[in-house]
């Protein structure tokens, strides 16, 4: 059994914790009386840890008055007053701080040498399920939260069950957890039509967002929600229906029958199990059927608070606004495409090149057909780029550098392949300058300095290696660029020579060209007699200063020989 080891969704695997007796024996651990299980007491707050051969239950129970409405506490105070580090990981640059119930992270900073003890005890490769009742909820939600660093470290991932819990933080907390399906999928929150505390939210409009998925039930029926957005709205929506008062829900009582019929279905997936149902629209109100434990026939609302048609009409938009999101970009559908797009362009370059052209020279001119097709091409690759930037920014800290180093390789070629074309765009009319500073793309600064920092990482020493140099992109994917400053400062020759910061900025370009040439990181393809590479150094070779370079450029030999990996750099 590897509980959420296998499901990468909650909503998949929440029909399987129902119907594998999992939520009924996490219950029975909370109900509990065994005498042989010894608490642990601390600072208002109650822990037990059960054991058997596969599996490990911690149960916690607040002691002390817990207040589910408290002020929310950033991520950045606590870090600034309180000396608390351990929401960091999760943080990104899109999501710099979040913020925690100010109750819930009181009990844990009181708490914190004696909690960080059970977290290196139960820090095994053990099935861990972590859960609570009510406020002892909301504080296994937190300890779930900050176990989350640990995943993907050999540590199977931890399961929340909570029974009744209020919910422990604000938008970017949610945001940050969901961005990872991984770390989503560790939380299963059950609450009961009858049960006031999850719905007790602390201002309007609400602070508070949960994450994670949620399990609604009655005593009828249950049904899942995967959309915070959603759930909110469910919370929200039943706050103002009080007209027959709040029961006390017995869990027990529900988690028996939920384990009976295992009718956990979710309407907002692509295989929905209604199939009798022909819109979304239906399948929401069988939805609350199941949640709110009503019948088929909507008059029984009527003598009640909530509005059923405009609930469900604003939860189909919502379902409808998720499910775009979750398809608005997914690196893995359109990879294909970006592959046959980037062979497109290795064709255009072969193809510029047998023109007696670069590609970037073709491409700046743009003057066949072909050329226009490579624009085309250049601004798919450019978007799918974008957006994987983006996403990689979105991630907590621990999977975006899992995802860094999976995407590096291909991230730093299509830089190297495409960047160059985005320069040849910028300078085509000779009006602009200065690309670096104003018009590069920030997520090619991002697709750099991966690259720089897994070079840091890796202290690769092992040297250069001067096999297919034909076939090698320029490293420096701005090359080109200083490659167009260069072109600019040369305009005037009759000046130059009385032009002391032009001279040193070229010098500076000379001794730039050189150095990349000695390492072999430059295409041989800027020898072409119609690349705008020679047609600097023909305007410049007169001011060169740099006489490695100049002897160089001197024999067109040495390009072969340089093309070839034979040139001898002094």
């Amino acid at each position: 059994m590897s509980l959420t080891q296998s499901f990468s969704s909650g909503i998949v695997q929440a029909p399987f914790v129902t119907s594998s007796h999992l939520l009924l024996k996490t219950w029975g651990v909370i109900s509990s009386r065994d005498e042989d299980v010894v608490p642990h007491v601390g600072r208002g707050l109650v822990w037990k840890v059960w054991k058997e051969s596969e599996l490990t239950i911690v149960v916690f129970e607040v002691k002390n008055d817990f207040d589910p409405q408290q002020k929310l506490v950033s991520s950045s105070f606590l870090k600034e007053k309180n000396n608390f580090h351990r929401f960091e990981f999760l943080c990104t640059k899109k999501i710099p701080e979040l913020s925690v119930n100010g109750s819930a992270v009181s009990l844990f900073i009181d708490n914190l040498e004696k909690l960080d003890e059970l977290k290196s005890e139960i820090n095994s490769s053990h099935p861990l399920i972590v859960t609570g009742h009510g406020v002892g909820g909301a504080i296994a939600s937190l300890f779930t939260v900050l176990l989350l660093e640990s995943i993907g470290s050999g540590k199977k991932r931890p399961l929340c069950i909570t029974f009744g819990s209020p919910l422990i933080g604000d938008k970017k907390l949610q945001e940050a957890i969901s961005r990872s399906s991984t770390w989503s999928s560790c939380f299963l929150h059950v609450v009961s039509c009858n049960d006031s505390l999850p719905k007790k939210l602390n201002s309007q409009p609400v602070d508070y967002m949960p994450f994670g998925t949620f399990l609604f039930c009655s005593d009828t029926g249950a049904t899942c929600f995967g959309n915070p957005e959603s759930v909110l709205e469910l919370l929200v929506s039943s706050i103002n229906d009080q007209s027959q008062g709040f029961e006390v829900a017995d869990y027990g009582k529900l988690v028996k029958n939920l384990n009976r019929k295992a009718i956990c279905k979710d309407f907002s997936l692509k295989g929905m199990n209604f199939t009798h149902c022909t819109s979304l629209n239906a399948s929401i109100r069988l939805q609350l059927c199941a949640a709110l434990g009503l019948t088929s026939d909507m008059q029984q609302l009527q003598h009640q608070n909530i509005d059923i048609n405009a609930l469900v009409t604003k939860l189909e938009k919502l379902e409808n606004k998720f499910m775009f999101q979750k398809m608005k970009f997914d690196p893995s559908k359109k990879l294909n495409n970006m592959k046959m797009d980037m062979a497109k362009l290795e064709w255009y370059k072969k193809h510029c090149k047998s023109q007696g052209s670069g590609y970037y020279d073709c491409f700046k001119k743009g003057v066949s057909t072909i050329d226009q097709d490579a624009v085309q091409w250049q601004k798919n690759l450019r978007n799918y780029w974008i957006d994987m930037v983006e996403e990689a920014e979105m991630k907590p800290q621990t999977e975006a550098a899992a995802f860094r180093t999976r995407w590096l390789f291909a991230g730093t070629n299509y830089r190297r392949m495409v960047e160059p074309l985005d320069i040849a765009k910028y300078y085509e009319n000779g009006l602009r300058k200065d690309y670096e500073a104003k018009g590069r793309s920030r997520h090619y600064v991002v697709l750099e300095k991966w690259l720089e920092e897994d070079k840091k990482e890796k202290s690769d020493s092992k040297g250069k290696t001067k096999k297919n140099v034909e076939l090698i992109l320029t490293f420096d994917s701005c090359f080109w660029a200083k490659l167009e400053e260069a072109l600019l400062l040369c305009g005037p020759l009759d000046n130059l020579k009385e032009n002391v910061e032009a001279k040193g900025k070229l010098l500076e370009f000379e001794n730039y060209v050189y150095e990349s040439l000695k390492k072999y990181e430059v295409s041989p393809e800027i020898f072409l007699k119609g690349s705008s590479y020679m047609t600097w150094w023909n305007k410049y070779k007169l001011f060169a200063d740099n006489h490695r370079l100049e002897s160089f450029m001197s024999n067109r030999q040495h390009f072969d020989q340089y093309t070839e990996g034979d040139y001898f750099f002094p």
